[in-house]
């Protein structure tokens, strides 16, 4: 099992950012704020230790918001309750997302070592200043760079750089740029992500009034496609469609999520999926507290559709570099994905869209850069087709 916690608080809201999180106050009134979050999550997971019975963690991620708000006693103190609640494994992955600015107080990063946390995620999003202003990010390039070599210094050995692009006004080769930029800090894995405009998202508002425009499709096609070429030629090899990493450094809690094991989140907002059952938290820090108070935390949970589990697996494994095993389709449906979807796979072959070899289906790269048209046309051949002959595993 996956276990995701979710911190909500930042400093201030990212002009981009949809996620659910609210900006922490200064002073004794955040240091409250802070310490009731806390009591609620400990409760969360006592009561998650009561009703899953020491389920086996493979990974904890603390993600946000800015779980780097969090101070390092706190993050020892959920960590010494996970490890009370549930049976981690020994090697287990700990990461925890952090904004630069944060993480450079003064000790922040070997407390947090000692904590327990071995895997850091920073949250650079750009190198280039000026991008950073337009996000709204409250960090600048110099602190990045100095929050690494922190990180390495309190011994952490997997370290991970957020990146975004296809920002406003960008071009390739400031893409080109900014990734030859982290890479001279070497981090150990990238997340690169596409900008995706959110409704109701300040940068969405301003770009809907004609306040800037985005790079043309071709540009962002080029900054992908070249983009992936320079991570894979610094040693950075691509395992699916936004993830690089070295060797041995892949994620293995979001690996969790492409290949389909349970996860369980706690916090407002977390979302869970065990067995066949799905649930999400309340986007309210009250309503969540008053929800874990009562005992009532997914009780509202849904019984996914066998079709529904099916269909999600697909695409999951879809996203990864891998692909989806054709034999592990039959075993989970008593069809032939092959069969089932020829037309459609013939023609994404022959426009150099996904490959077929050694049992497995799997986009190319520049199948990935269409990752979302390819995959929603083949969810409404797939449901159109589902009469599941057999419930899945």
């Amino acid at each position: 099992m996956l276990l995701y916690i979710h911190v909500p608080f930042c400093r201030s809201k990212c002009r981009y950012c949809a996620f659910f999180s609210r900006p922490l106050v200064k002073g004794r009134a955040g240091g409250l704020i802070l310490r009731g979050y806390l009591d609620t999550l400990l409760a969360e997971l006592a009561l998650w230790g009561d009703r899953l019975g020491g389920a086996r963690v493979e990974s904890v991620f603390f993600g946000g918001g800015t779980p780097s708000l969090l101070p390092p006693k706190a993050v020892g103190v959920i960590l010494d309750r996970v490890r009370k609640s549930f049976q981690v494994e020994k090697n287990a992955e700990i990461s925890l997302e952090a904004n630069p600015e944060s993480f450079m107080a003064f000790g922040y990063a070997y407390e947090l070592a000692a904590a327990g946390v071995n895997r850091l995620s920073l949250g650079a999003q750009s190198m280039d200043p000026a991008m950073l202003r337009l996000l709204g990010r409250p960090h600048t390039v110099k602190q990045v760079a100095g929050s690494v070599e922190l990180a390495r210094q309190a011994g952490f050995a997997n370290v991970n750089l957020d990146l975004i692009w296809g920002l406003p006004e960008q071009r390739e080769r400031d893409w080109l740029a900014e990734l030859k930029s982290a890479c001279r800090l070497r981090p150990d894995h990238f997340s690169c992500y596409g900008l995706t405009l959110e409704d109701g998202t300040p940068m969405a508002t301003e770009h809907g009034a004609g306040r800037f425009s985005l790079p043309p499709e071709r540009e962002q096609a080029a900054m992908y496609m070249h983009g992936a070429e320079f991570l894979e030629s610094q040693g950075y090899m691509q395992y699916e469609i936004s993830n690089y990493a070295r060797m041995g450094f892949q994620c293995r809690h979001n690996l969790g999520y492409w290949e389909g094991s349970d996860y369980l989140g706690l916090g407002p907002a977390a979302v869970s999926t065990i067995g066949a059952r799905r649930w999400a938290n309340p986007e309210d820090v009250k309503a969540w507290a008053e929800r874990v108070s009562a005992k009532t935390i997914a009780h509202d949970a849904e019984e996914l559709p066998p079709a529904t589990r099916v269909l999600e697996t697909v695409m999951l494994r879809l996203r990864t570099v891998r692909g989806l095993r054709v034999k592990a389709y039959q075993e989970l449906t008593g069809r032939d994905f092959l069969a089932d979807n020829k037309s459609l796979l013939h023609l994404l072959h022959k426009e150099g869209l996904v490959r077929i070899r050694h049992g497995y289906v799997c986009l190319t790269r520049t199948g990935m850069l269409v990752s979302n048209t390819i995959l929603e046309r083949l969810f409404d051949d797939l449901e159109r087709q589902v009469a599941l002959s057999r419930e899945p595993f």
